[in-house]
């Protein structure tokens, strides 16, 4: 099943419009989108890596133009989304980031780029709380940036051996994210109805 799945991103990724279909969901993904775009950013630098540090830059401002979507969201319309945060279980996490915003700010944002928490849920929170708008910028800048040129460096670096390693194992590794989503879905939702 997953292998089915990994060859069809990569055939994506080869698509004339990858280009805009990487920024595109890079900007949803800070602002809305579920899903994060190292899943099409990967397969795109192993398809073309003489192009990886394009494809992870596009990422990038993608990614704080979408966050700054985000921060809007969270300054001017919370009242509206909150309920669907609540809804997809990211209650907890916005909690959490709201409140380490008064303590860490800038640090916080930089370090956010890294976690598998969606960034969106920090960069509304960041809105929420107002953060002051250079900071906020500076560290997804680094923080998205960070993230996602170490992600096209190391497919850069591994190449097409990486390529076939990755597809022989990409079903063992795709059960394994899957049971760990499920299993961390669970959590949340003992830890959420037990408060």
């Amino acid at each position: 099943m997953f292998t089915r799945l990994y060859d069809r991103v990569l055939g994506w990724s080869a698509h004339p419009r990858a280009l805009s279909y990487l920024a595109g969901m890079s900007a949803a993904e800070s602002s809305f989108f579920p899903i994060p775009p190292d899943v099409l950013l990967a397969p795109m630098c192993l398809a073309r890596p003489e192009r990886a540090w394009r494809f992870a830059a596009v990422c990038t401002l993608s990614s704080v133009f979408g966050g700054l979507l985000g921060f809007l969201i969270g300054q001017f319309a919370f009242q509206w989304i909150e309920p669907l945060m609540v809804r997809w279980g990211y209650g907890p996490a916005f909690e959490s980031a709201v409140a380490a915003f008064d303590t860490y700010g800038f640090w916080y944002i930089l370090l956010a780029g890294f976690t598998p928490i969606p960034y969106k849920v920090f960069t509304i929170s960041a809105g929420v709380v107002g953060m002051p708008l250079l900071p906020f910028i500076l560290g997804s800048v680094a923080g998205r940036g960070g993230r996602f040129f170490l992600v096209a460096g190391l497919i850069r670096l591994g190449g097409e051996p990486l390529a076939q390693r990755l597809r022989k194992y990409i079903d063992l590794i795709g059960w394994f994210v899957l049971l760990l989503a499920l299993a961390l879905f669970v959590v949340f939702k003992l830890h959420g109805g037990a408060e």
